[in-house]
């Protein structure tokens, strides 16, 4: 018999519904919206290292939708327990080899189901220890994630904050008129490791690279171009949302230059405002489950010395519309 995948291997390891010892009470679990939040809600009372129900994986489903991010609190997890866990919300995101994403390996050009996202354990230290401007996963992909969670094992003691924007917010708060001229437009958003690679610029702690922020049509063109709707819709809710980065390099489809530019500028100011944005204290333990298509998140620095370990976990996307 050949050897499993860690993913096979993870659910064949799962907890077993007909073992009550390993399966959890629906009733001993409540989701708490966050006060005062631009999104978010608590979920207490949920092991993640059990067997849950149908009932329970339709609620916090249906929360995410509502609140964009859930966070589960106290959690003790081994990776196979933790892909397990995930798996029950969709499939595992796996980008083809010629899309390069954070921690795709050298081999297959793809990254591992579980990504340590660290700056000094000696694995997987992509990101360094510097500032994560705002930004949504996987976005310059054909099929973007879904949603990623996102587990910490070591939180240094001062910084290393992560902030979820809630671009739906954003979107709604945008006068008649602007979202009049921008809902049926497209944008395209230039795969950031791919000017990495064609760069050599290892300098930036992003892990992203240098790159303008707007990419007028005079400019060479690095990456393969998908594009996808500036302002997208939720699948589930319907809701709609201005799905756009702060930093990396993006370009409005069949648009003026200048006027592009400048759009692209005034939107990007308008989804930082305070009033969208939670942000995150870590803690270990914690699990942040986000919806990736209608958020963005961002990181705080924190000092080179102290050390940040969390394990990420992307689950596959659609086409965005």
């Amino acid at each position: 018999m050949t050897s499993l995948s860690q993913l096979s291997q993870a659910i064949h390891d799962a907890p077993r519904w007909h073992q009550p010892d390993q399966f959890q009470n629906p009733e001993e679990i409540q989701i708490v919206p966050q006060q005062d939040a631009a999104l978010g809600a608590v979920v207490y009372g949920l092991d993640a290292r059990k067997a849950q129900s149908g009932e329970t994986i339709l609620k916090l489903k249906q929360a995410l939708a509502e609140h964009l991010i859930l966070i589960f609190k106290n959690q003790s997890l081994d990776d196979l327990q933790y892909l397990a866990f995930t798996t029950y919300f969709g499939s595992i995101f796996r980008p083809s080899p010629d899309t390069p994403v954070l921690a795709a390996q050298s081999d297959t050009g793809v990254p591992p189901d579980v990504v340590p996202v660290s700056n000094a354990v000696g694995q997987g230290d992509y990101t360094g220890h510097g500032e994560l401007t705002p930004h949504a996963d996987h976005q310059w992909t054909p099929l973007p994630s879904f949603g990623s969670l996102l587990y910490a094992i070591e939180i240094p003691k001062d910084g290393g904050q992560t902030t979820w924007i809630n671009t739906i917010k954003a979107y709604d708060a945008l006068d008649k008129e602007t979202k009049a001229h921008i809902d049926q437009l497209q944008l395209i958003t230039y795969n950031p490791f791919v000017r990495r690679q064609k760069t050599k610029d290892t300098a930036n702690d992003q892990g992203y690279g240098s790159s303008p922020f707007y990419r007028f049509k005079d400019q060479p063109i690095l990456s393969h171009a998908y594009p996808h709707p500036l302002v997208r819709t939720h699948p589930e809710s319907g809701r709609k949302a201005l799905w756009l980065n702060t930093h990396t390099e993006v370009e409005l489809v069949n648009y003026d230059d200048q006027v592009g530019s400048e759009l692209i500028a005034k939107l990007r100011a308008h989804v930082q405002k305070p009033e969208f944005a939670y942000e995150h204290n870590w803690e270990v333990g914690d699990i942040v489950f986000w919806d990736n298509q209608v958020t963005l998140h961002s990181r705080r620095p924190f000092p080179a010395d102290q050390r940040r370990l969390l394990k990420r976990i992307s689950l596959a996307g659609s086409r965005p519309f």
